[in-house]
Formats: structure tokens, sequence, C-alpha cells
């Protein structure tokens, strides 16, 4: 369990969500005081811990304005599983299109992920120093040094001298090194690879069975099938990368990751499940697809409530799990939810739509900002590219005007002009612009390249 020192406090919260996400202050300070409640609860008394449910969250906002990115980096600053669901999804096949209880598994899967990882940071110099001794000895094998100047223990042994001995430990010494420093990164050499055969074994699903208990069936049964190892030929550092991950996994207590995965997901996981809107009821109510539509709350009703999932791993419980649900609500309200699934997402807020001035912000401050991006990729072939400040509120312009004219596609649009602006550059690149190029790209520049985009009007082209 994390102190509170170590967990952020809601204000810091905002502070790393800031550096990514441009406005929307209400939304991440809503996010932020569910973050933060979730160690406030699991700080209370054992008593009254398991009473105290967490506050969903409803985001109504046009589409591109930062719902999703929001709780994506909610997860990462909280170093939680998340997984992303369209609602929507649900309802495409039949009555339910998929399993609703299918978030819940991705969930714990990406639980596993995480904790998995953690591990194998903590067993990570163990494992390398494992795996470098493999390499070594697949280069120099080992001579045993004899307890006399010869060993004689049988008329048939092999006399080794003790010098040779010392000589194979030094020169093994001098490659561990060339090793350690990646030197010999390049040089082949042949490795045994642990293998799980299957023995071409397929499964054919009965009435009611879904994919995912397939996958957990086929995965039962390829662990009851003994491991065969092949010999793979590979270069030092393809093999320090699969036999890192072979050692690693096999210093790591799995029912340890497992535990903790579940324990992880039920306390800290995050489940985000976009166009909700798409499964409101509208007020018509005609039947037909409506009818899927509230079938699939009523199926997602009891998950957000609350209940008990079986998976691969074991049963999670989701009371304490996380739901943040959001949609543009264009067509429909939030009202048209079924009323038990409102009440499970008592925290409402509404996004702002995004100005030409958060375009102008969205451009040049965020940590992965466009600029940045396009600036980074440009650079991996030593040519330097800069955006003045009225080439990016020129930018901002043309894309604010075409989501105001054609469909308003959020900070999306910026993406597509972007690119539209960049394309000739980053063909030209390494061909006609060489190495050590310095580009400036200006207003006229900007202007030049998007005012056909502007005139055109050509939905093909500028619809993401």
């Amino acid at each position: 369990m994390l102190s509170k020192d170590q967990y952020l406090t809601p204000k810091q919260i905002v502070a790393e969500l800031d550096k990514y996400i441009i406005g929307q202050n209400d939304a991440k300070r809503n996010v932020a005081i569910a973050l933060r409640n979730r160690w406030r609860r699991m700080n209370v008394k054992e008593d009254i811990q398991g009473d105290i449910v967490p506050n969903n969250i409803l985001m109504i906002g046009a589409t591109g304005v930062g719902k999703t990115e929001i709780a994506r980096r909610l997860a990462k600053v909280a170093d939680a599983p998340f997984v992303k669901v369209e609602a929507s999804k649900f309802t495409e096949v039949g009555y339910v299109g998929r399993d609703v209880e299918s978030m819940v598994r991705d969930l714990v899967e990406q639980a596993v992920s995480l904790v998995k990882h953690a591990k194998k940071e903590e067993v990570k110099e163990k494992a390398e120093e494992v795996v470098e001794n493999i390499i070594l000895d697949a280069l120099i094998p080992p001579i045993k040094k004899p307890s006399t100047n010869f060993s004689s223990q049988n008329d048939d042994s092999v006399a080794i001298p003790v010098d040779d001995a010392e000589l194979n430990e030094k020169t093994r010494e001098r490659f561990r090194d060339k090793i350690k420093s990646g030197e010999m990164d390049d040089r082949k050499i042949d490795i045994s690879v642990s293998q799980t055969s299957t023995g071409g074994i397929g499964m054919v699903g009965g009435g009611g069975m879904d994919e995912t208990s397939m996958m957990n069936i086929q995965e039962m049964i390829g662990q009851m099938m003994p491991k065969k190892s092949k010999k793979r030929k590979v270069t030092i550092a393809e093999a320090r990368r699969i036999l890192f991950e072979e050692e690693s996994s096999r210093l790591i207590d799995m029912d340890e990751v497992k535990d903790e995965a579940i324990a992880k997901a039920e306390n800290t996981g995050i489940i985000f499940i976009d166009e909700v809107d798409k499964i409101a009821v509208g007020a018509s109510k005609k039947g037909g697809p409506d009818v899927s539509r509230e079938g699939v709350q009523r199926d997602l009703l009891p998950i957000v409530e609350g209940s008990a999932v079986n998976t691969k791993y074991g049963v999670i419980n989701t009371d304490h799990v996380l739901f943040i649900a959001a949609g543009a609500f264009h067509f429909a309200k939030p009202s048209d939810l079924i009323p038990e699934l409102q009440g499970r997402f008592p925290i409402r807020v509404e996004l702002e739509n995004l100005t030409k001035e958060d375009f102008v912000r969205i451009l040049s401050e965020p940590k992965n900002a466009l600029t940045k991006q396009y600036r980074a990729l440009i650079g991996a072939e030593d040519v330097d590219i800069t955006f003045n400040d009225e080439a990016i509120d020129e930018i901002a312009s043309i894309a604010f005007g075409i989501n105001a004219e054609i469909e308003n596609i959020g900070a999306r649009r910026l993406h597509t002009v972007m690119s539209r602006l960049l394309n000739d550059i980053l063909f030209d690149i390494p061909d006609i612009i060489g190495p050590n190029a310095k580009i400036v790209i200006d207003k006229a520049k900007v202007q030049e390249k998007l005012d056909g985009m502007v005139e055109n009007r050509d939905l093909s082209q500028f619809i993401l």
C-alpha cells in the first residue's frame, strides 16, 4: 500500500494531467478527486472500507475534446490497469455483440501485465547475470579446473592442464566485458529456446461458449503439454532479449503475480466506456435497435454496480473498479439512459468545445505536442525543423475554421492539417533534403500549403 507521501494529491494529479491536456479543468479536478479517494478508501478502518464505493464519472462532450486522453493519462499517473471499450460494440451482432464481462477480463490481463513488468524489474539484475552466463557458455564453454596438475580419474579421462583452465577463465572474463559493453551484439550464437507444443490441437466450441472461454481452454491444454526446446541461431542482442524473458519468467512466482493483479484490478482498475450515448434509448422508443440498446445497458448495470466476474486468473469483484463513461450526446440525452445506470454515474462533467486559442496551446505546450512529435521524427533524419509563432497561429486558425464549417472533430483535426502541411517535406527527406538541413515553417509556408485545403472543402481529404 502506498503511503500518503507516495500517493499524489488532487492538485499534483491535475498538474500531471496539465502536461498533456489543455483546458478541461472541471473534468481534471473530478478525476483527480476520484483517484485520491481510492487512497483514502484503502486507508480507512476496515469495518467501513468495503462500503465506500467509487463515484463513477460521466463525461459529456464532442469528439476530440480530450475525454479519452484524460482517462488514459489518469491511469498512467496512478500506474493502474486501464481498459477502453466502445459501448456500441456490444450491440453489433444479434442481441449482444460481445460479452460485456470481457472488459473486466481485459482489465485483469492489463493488471497481470503491469505486475509482471514490476516483478521482472525486481529480478532484472539476477536474470541478466544468468543470461550473460548462458551467452558466455555458448561462446566459450567453461573448463573445470582440476584439483591437481592433470585430471586423472580414470584411464579414459582427458588431461587438462591447470594453465589451460586458468587461460579459459581469463578469456571468458574478457568476453564477458565485451558482452556487457555491447561490442559483440551482432555476433550470432546457437541458443535453446523452450516452447510449448499443442500438437495442432483445435477446439470446436459448443453453444454458449465465447471466444475468451475458448482461448482459456486452449491455454490450459497448452500448459499441460510437455515443453520442448528448439535450437535457434540468433545475434547476441536478440539472444539477450529472448533469454531475459525466459529467465525472468522463471524467477517470478506466477501465483503471487495473479493474486497481486486481481487485487490491483479490483482496487485501482479503471474502465473507460466510450460512446455510451450510442446505447441510450431514444425518446421515441420505437423498438427494434432500441431494445438491444436497453439490453446492453442492463447487462452493463451489474458490472458497474459491483459483481463477481470469472477470469482465467481467478474471480474479480468489480465493486471498487472506477468506471468512466463518455459520449457526445448529440442525438440523445444522459436522461435517455435507464435510471439505474444513470444512478451509477453520479458525477457528471461537461467538457468544453476547443477554441482556436486552445488549438494554439495544444500545438505547442503539451509534452507530446504535435510540433514536438514532428520535430522528433524529422530529427531522426538529422534534419532540424522549427515552427514560428505565426505559423502555429495560422495552423490553429485553419484547423478551427475547417471544424466550424465542415464537422467538428476537435483536436483530431490538427493531425489532418499537420499531415497535409508536412507531407512533401517528409517525402523529400533524405533524398532531396539531406542531413543537417534546417527547415523553418512560417506563416507564408503554412498558407502556401494549406490554402487549397481551405478552398476545396473536399470532405474525403479532411475528415479523419
